[in-house]
């Protein structure tokens, strides 16, 4: 799909990578974006898009934002707490908003449809790990309830005739990125301590780190580039970065130099993947490259979020 001149709505348009993409799509289409801003906010969206403040799980906001004259629906919005202590209601909640966003979607007849999910539906898988890996087990609910998503979105694209695009991410970073991530996290407790930062774990829990700015560019070439009824794409970098490596990054960027406490043990919380590296080969050869190591990507985040902070 040809993203310009189109009519698109984003689903948890306020949030983190959400706003970034409205800010990309915008240059070019007429955006519409509905957040109930549980994890975003509404100074985040850009002059030029319509913005709707409502709860998609209500069949009556949902048939509110998404019309018959939209081109696509870019779907983000979700809980994204990994180590929720509620597993019920997150997965119930993620799954509601799914079904509820395909079905007005099949009602009005909006055909098109890309989907954040995550590389948490793989669990603790051999990496690289490629998007064709099976068995997927994960090991925490929202990578249950990812994983489920996308078997409704498969449905939705294999049966009602809907061209739907996947991404998986690996673990976004950037402007506006929340506590409960870790570089944010580290800033956070630096703030009230500069001489000591608790790192959660052992730090050598190891993962691929992508600059949000990035992660919007490959989303929008693949929905530009891939054209199958379900299109399913790793997001993130050939290089991983260790959480201690991100403690040293985010110290230098401010400017300090604690002394490291670690909780212990090989992961930070339930159903914390310790080690995570996607294969990007499908991406490479849908013509896309990260133009940044996940270093690099965590450096430029941490520089910016202790600005914005």
């Amino acid at each position: 799909m040809d993203l310009t001149g189109k009519s698109l709505l984003v689903t948890g348009g306020a949030g983190f990578v959400g706003s970034h993409l409205c800010e990309r799509l915008v240059e070019d289409n007429d955006v519409r974006a509905v957040d109930d801003c549980s994890n975003g906010d509404p100074s985040w969206v850009p002059d030029g898009v319509e913005f709707v403040e409502g709860d998609l799980t209500d069949p009556a906001v949902a048939a509110d934002v998404i019309t018959e004259d939209l081109d696509g629906v870019f779907h983000f919005a979700a809980d994204r707490t990994v180590d929720t202590d509620d597993p019920r209601a997150q997965y119930e909640l993620n799954g509601d908003l799914t079904l509820t966003v395909l079905e007005r979607m099949r009602e009005v007849g909006v055909d098109n449809v890309a989907f954040t999910s995550s590389s948490t539906v793989y669990g603790e898988a051999p990496r690289p790990t490629p998007e064709d890996f099976a068995p997927m087990e994960p090991i925490s609910a929202y990578g249950a309830s990812k994983l489920s998503e996308e078997s409704l979105i498969s449905v939705y694209a294999k049966s009602y005739g809907m061209t739907a695009w996947v991404y998986r991410f690996a673990n976004i970073v950037g402007p506006r990125l929340q506590k409960g991530a870790v570089i944010p996290d580290f800033i956070h407790k630096l703030r009230e301590n500069p001489d000591t930062l608790e790192i959660l774990g052992d730090g050598r829990q190891e993962k691929s780190y992508m600059h949000v700015e990035s992660c919007v560019d490959a989303m929008c070439h693949v929905v530009e580039n891939a054209d199958d009824d379900l299109n399913v794409y790793n997001l993130g970098t050939r290089t991983t970065t260790s959480v201690t490596t991100i403690a040293d990054i985010v110290s230098d960027a401010m400017g300090l130099d604690p002394e490291y406490e670690f909780t212990g043990g090989d992961r930070g919380w339930v159903g914390d993947v310790p080690r995570m590296r996607l294969s990007i080969e499908k991406l490479s050869a849908l013509g896309w490259e990260p133009d940044q190591s996940s270093d690099d990507a965590v450096r430029q985040a941490a520089e910016e979020l202790v600005r914005e902070h």
